[in-house]
């Protein structure tokens, strides 16, 4: 799936359980069109002891969300829309929204 959020992008969460919450992209799977959202969409995992040391038990981990359900957060804060424009012979990300350079 084609995508012009990249990974550390700042995104708000357009729907779901954690709707306006903001956090960074950890992750993107393009290929299944999910995104990992850092402290967002936690869910319980049950994690077996692998080596003596380790802790099993059950961990909170961040788990995927469609990609769909994501925007990227502008400097005002706001979710804004990607495009692109070609600037100094580079081409360069902007928020549709504000027009600013990312």
């Amino acid at each position: 799936m084609k995508t012009k959020l990249r990974k550390n992008d700042m995104v708000v969460v357009l729907a779901g359980k954690d709707r306006g919450k903001k956090g960074k992209i950890l992750q993107i799977d393009r290929e299944n069109g999910k995104v990992l959202v850092q402290g967002l969409n936690m869910v319980k995992k049950a994690m077996k002891k692998r080596k003596q040391s380790d802790t099993g038990g059950i961990v909170e981990r961040e788990a995927p969300m469609h990609i769909s359900n994501v925007a990227l957060v502008a400097k005002g804060g706001d979710a804004t829309r990607l495009g692109y424009t070609v600037a100094d012979g580079k081409k360069k990300r902007i928020a549709r929204k504000s027009g600013e350079v990312l």
